[in-house]
């Protein structure tokens, strides 16, 4: 973009430069320069953009779609999907790999409702098929076009030669497998709010009606802690003697009797 763009602003330079030596007005120049840059604009925003625009998106979500541990903003995410959100809206025909990429991305964001929508298309359908476009639209024949001259020499674009076949890839050995896991996904989260606000009485009347299953020691004392032997005979204790022989504080006397004790050893 950057060498066809200089390459603009060269022949522009050197055409005002001409007509300037020419002595030609400098008015006349200036609406020239303003009619050839609109017809330039009327032509370069054709197919050709469309086409451009196309394989950017594929860049785009391979590097994303590509497993690598890297970790991708959620806006970086955002800003692809609605890239290919403008191809799909744009084109009344657009490549089928767009939509297994739109689908594969939608899946790793996580919303598989969107995923199940475009890969169902790619995977499923047969009329998503590349053999089934049989009268073209001029995006899509200008598409193909720049398609077939990326495959025929690669050398001249080896990064996105490189993310069509690696998308294309994906599609062949992960697309029955991703529209798998994104159904899956989403029939396992499409409870509705009126499900969940009737499921949670049901939830909370069950937790209030459990009885707590808890056993402790305490609660059934062993026989053999009641029995003490004297002289070479048992004698069995009573439980409040069994409880107050594990509580350091059993033998505390009564708040009256120790007042009683105070006063007495006191004298007035």
């Amino acid at each position: 973009m950057i060498k066809e763009k200089g390459q603009y602003f060269l022949a522009f330079g050197i055409i005002i430069s001409m007509l300037a030596v020419t002595n030609i007005p400098f008015l006349v120049i200036f609406f020239f320069g303003v009619f050839a840059y609109f017809v330039i604009k009327v032509f370069a925003g054709g197919p050709r953009a469309d086409s451009r625009e196309i394989f950017e998106f594929f860049l785009s979500a391979n590097e994303i779609l590509r497993d690598d541990d890297r970790r991708w903003f959620g806006f970086e995410l955002r800003e692809t999907i609605e890239r290919g959100e403008n191809i799909v809206r744009r084109m009344s025909a657009a490549p089928p790999l767009v939509y297994f990429a739109l689908g594969a991305l939608y899946n790793k964001l996580g919303e598989h409702k969107a995923a199940v929508k475009y890969l169902s298309r790619v995977v499923e359908k047969p009329e998503s098929d590349e053999s089934a476009y049989v009268y073209p639209t001029p995006e899509l024949r200008q598409y193909v076009r720049v398609l077939r001259r990326i495959e025929r020499e690669p050398a001249d674009a080896p990064l996105t030669s490189a993310a069509i076949r690696s998308l294309e890839r994906a599609r062949k050995l992960r697309g029955t497998n991703l529209l798998e896991d994104s159904r899956e996904r989403f029939s396992a989260g499409e409870l509705s709010p009126g499900q969940v606000a009737a499921a949670l009485p049901e939830a909370s009347n069950a937790e209030e009606n459990a009885v707590p299953l808890v056993y402790t020691e305490e609660l059934v004392p062993d026989d053999s802690s009641l029995r003490t032997e004297h002289n070479g005979r048992t004698s069995e204790k009573s439980p409040k003697q069994v409880e107050s022989a594990g509580d350091p504080f059993s033998n505390r006397k009564p708040i009256t009797e120790l007042l009683h004790d105070i006063y007495d050893k006191n004298p007035r």
